[in-house]
This record gives C-alpha cells, sequence and structure tokens, in this order.
C-alpha cells in the first residue's frame, strides 16, 4: 500500500495557554466537508516542519511559529497509509485566509466534537480535547 506523508498544524490561539484550535473542512477530494487540521504532503527533501509552513503559507496565507510535536498517527484509509506528523502551532502573521478549505472554525474543548472529523484527525481529537481542557 502507498504511503503518503504529511505535516499537519494544531493552529491554537497561543502556544502558551490553548483555549482554542482552527479546523477547516476540505473543499475538494473524496472526504470534501470533512473537517481536519490544516496542513499538507511532505515533499522530497523537506522536513515536515519545512512542509507545514509552506503548506500553511499556500492554503492559509499566514506564518505559523511551529510549536511542539503532538503525535506521528498511522492510518489506513483504502487506498492509501497516511503518516501525519502533527504540531501544535500559532499565526506568526497573516490573516487564515481560506485558499482550499470550503470553511473554517475556532474550536473549543467543548466544541470540537461539533464538527464531522476526517478518520485520521479524529484520532486525535481526544488528545487536542484534553490539551485545551488543561490549559
Amino acid at each position: 500500500m502507498k504511503t503518503i506523508r504529511v505535516a499537519a498544524a494544531v493552529i491554537c490561539d497561543s502556544l502558551r495557554e490553548k483555549k482554542k484550535i482552527f479546523a477547516t473542512a476540505k473543499g475538494y477530494g473524496p472526504f470534501v466537508g470533512l473537517w481536519e487540521f490544516p496542513g499538507g504532503k511532505i515533499e522530497a527533501g523537506e522536513s515536515a516542519e519545512e512542509a507545514l509552513c509552506r503548506e500553511i503559507r499556500e492554503e492559509l496565507d499566514t506564518e505559523i511559529v511551529i510549536g511542539d510535536l503532538i503525535e506521528t498517527i498511522h492510518y489506513d484509509y483504502p487506498d492509501f497509509h497516511l503518516e501525519m506528523t502533527c504540531f501544535w502551532a500559532e499565526v506568526k502573521q497573516g490573516s487564515l485566509t481560506l485558499k482550499e478549505a470550503r470553511e473554517a472554525k475556532w474550536l473549543t474543548a467543548k466544541t470540537i466534537d461539533s464538527v464531522d472529523w476526517l478518520p485520521a484527525d479524529l484520532t486525535l481529537v481526544a488528545t487536542i480535547k484534553g490539551a485545551l481542557a488543561s490549559s
């Protein structure tokens, strides 16, 4: 099975005191309308952090500060294996302009379960929820 390596940003309002996170709904492809943590494919020769900065610039017209690694998720979709490296991040500059996503929301520990997450991203929601609740 083909492996696709991606990097994802759990963009929060503050790396110090995480109260809410930014999520996007896919605007294209077989999972259109499902929610995810923004990011994208890691290209040959790129680190996960470099790919993440590039993808957020391309998709959201925003520069981010990357924080701690949260987790690397391994998930088998029907047609490929996903390896998703997830980092905390916060906005350095920019306006989080949607260039590819259908919709976006800031979610709190109370509202994080209110959207339909992509299966791989859903595996991270409990961890994120716990971090938001404890901040």
